[in-house]
């Protein structure tokens, strides 16, 4: 990789206009877009998350909501069980730490459904520190401009982190930055598919362009399919719930997918997560809704 300032100079010029990256945005605002990005485009989360802001502005608003009303406004953006997480983060973060997100990951970390890589990206984006993030498109960045290789194959958290971490300019608000413009080259140029070389700001020293762009020969990553499968059929049920002003009948939900077996089994499961319940008349409603 080059200076870092040829990447920071490239981001500058170029780096999408996102909310959660406004210099006055809080923590919280930056904690909800790591939650709803993940496995998320950006053009289906930016809409929810202006919403999201809009209504639960700090985390006791949010923790003041019914689980029901968190798993309603999260609307379509898949995997809802990151909805309930992020009420629960909310209600510690409102309970123990005086309503603002922690900057020290360690203390993030403890939070309910937060990882590693949102533990890192909040201190990093939510609070300047130099720490390496690294998801998906970070790690197709450096494997081709670092290592060479046309992916990164299969994830290597230490081996990841400590590329990663050799890349990062030493002074903290640089180094959160070139993480950003990291992830950005990742996601708009040095992409998996049809990467567009020609636009990158690093391709002069890219060890991948400069070896000729060998194909990558590794473990190839499964593409996950939608249609038909449980999420599709959790979905389903899930905007039955959504769309009705209270609890609805078995029959209701019913209609909603016609295979009996698959349509049961995904229930079942909405229940034990508890993103639908069961009332004592034996009709079904969004958690805290009846």
């Amino acid at each position: 990789m080059p200076a870092a300032d040829v990447l920071l100079s490239w981001f500058d010029r170029t780096a999408r206009d996102l909310p959660w990256r406004d210099p006055d945005c809080s923590g919280w605002g930056v904690l909800v877009s790591e939650i709803m990005l993940q496995q998320t485009p950006v053009s289906r989360v930016e809409p929810i998350w202006r919403e999201w802001l809009a209504r639960w502005p700090v985390p006791s608003a949010l923790a003041a909501s019914s689980q029901g009303e968190v798993v309603r406004a999260w609307g379509k953006l898949g995997y809802p069980r990151r909805a309930l997480r992020l009420h629960e983060a909310a209600g510690v973060i409102a309970a123990e730490h005086g309503d603002v997100v922690p900057a020290d990951i360690d203390t993030l970390l403890g939070l309910p459904g937060i990882g590693a890589y949102t533990a890192r990206a909040v201190a990093a984006f939510a609070y300047g520190q130099r720490c390496p993030v690294v998801d998906t498109n970070v790690r197709r960045v450096v494997a081709r401009a670092v290592h060479g290789a046309g992916d990164a194959g299969p994830p290597a958290t230490t081996r990841d982190m400590a590329d990663v971490a050799k890349l990062l300019p030493e002074q903290d608000a640089v180094a959160a930055k070139y993480s950003a413009a990291l992830m950005e080259l990742g996601a708009l140029v040095c992409t998996a598919r049809n990467p567009q070389c020609a636009d990158c700001p690093v391709y002069d020293t890219c060890a991948w362009q400069l070896a000729g762009r060998p194909a990558y020969t590794g473990p190839v990553k499964a593409v996950q399919k939608f249609a038909g499968t449980d999420r599709q059929v959790r979905g389903r049920l899930l905007d039955v719930l959504r769309g009705a002003t209270g609890p609805v009948t078995r029959g209701q939900l019913d209609a909603a997918w016609s295979e009996a077996g698959q349509r049961d089994r995904c229930l079942d499961s909405l229940l034990v997560d508890g993103l639908v319940e069961q009332t004592d008349s034996g009709l079904f409603a969004l958690p805290g809704e009846h």
